[in-house]
């Protein structure tokens, strides 16, 4: 679901399916293996969303994508982020660029988000046609080695939104523990609808408390991790409960 605004068009908050963001942080469950044991354990183990890596899923075709969809729909009644990362950015896709976004643009309807990286050339048409269908939009930048500085950060999330984002996620792995404190800053004073993270054992905490900080979702696993710092998510749920 779209980005609502009030009667001054002002911003008030995001849904994912029938999550509504502006009043919990949504936990979301990504599944790498095994799509539908997965994502039934998913919801026991208190998931709210499931965010599907289909590069993870070695889903090369739309045939395939739509099966999946509807395996995992038929056994789980969780909404879906469709993610298909791609290699620069640490996912696993092995076809074209070309052949990605056309993956994306053709599950667009069957799902309930669709994530998309900044650094995409294509973004564009995969942004448009989720408009279009009502699908909330994820923009996303990662950078596996290091952080950037408060401003830099500040700039990517603006771009992300500017491109056409509901949410800008952005996902970073720290140095020190100034890093760490860094992206909360931003996360704290942004003011649009972000998704924050601090990859790797240094930064596993901002899984749990950059939700008190504003980050509309938070991302754990299943069985293995398939992020840096990844918790399960009941053990991440069950941290939140602790702290929120």
């Amino acid at each position: 679901m779209k980005n609502k605004t009030d009667d001054g068009g002002i911003q008030i908050g995001v849904s994912i399916g029938e999550v509504d963001l502006q009043k919990k942080t949504g936990i979301v469950a990504s599944i790498g293996g095994e799509p539908v044991d997965s994502s039934i354990t998913a919801k026991q183990l208190g998931a709210d969303i499931l965010e599907i890596r289909f590069d993870l899923l070695n889903i090369l075709t739309s045939e395939d994508a739509w099966d999946t969809i509807e395996k995992i729909r038929s056994k789980v009644n969780l909404p879906f982020i469709a993610t298909l990362r791609s290699r620069e950015e640490g996912g696993n896709w092995s076809g074209t660029e070309r052949d990605r976004i056309n993956l994306l643009l053709d599950i667009i309807p069957s799902v309930d988000a669709v994530d998309i990286e900044l650094s995409a050339p294509e973004k564009n048409w995969v942004i448009k046609s989720a408009g279009n269908a009502d699908v909330t939009v994820i923009v996303s930048s990662h950078k596996f080695t290091s952080t950037p500085s408060v401003k830099e950060m500040y700039a990517v999330l603006d771009r992300c939104h500017d491109s056409g984002a509901d949410i800008a996620k952005l996902a970073m792995m720290p140095e020190t523990m100034q890093d760490v404190l860094d992206m909360l800053q931003v996360t704290i004073d942004f003011p649009k609808p972000i998704s924050t993270i601090s990859m790797g054992e240094l930064g596993k905490h901002s899984r749990i408390i950059s939700p008190c900080y504003g980050s509309v979702l938070t991302y754990g696993s299943v069985t293995s991790a398939v992020a840096p710092g990844q918790l399960r998510i009941d053990k991440l749920k069950e941290c939140m409960e602790m702290v929120l």
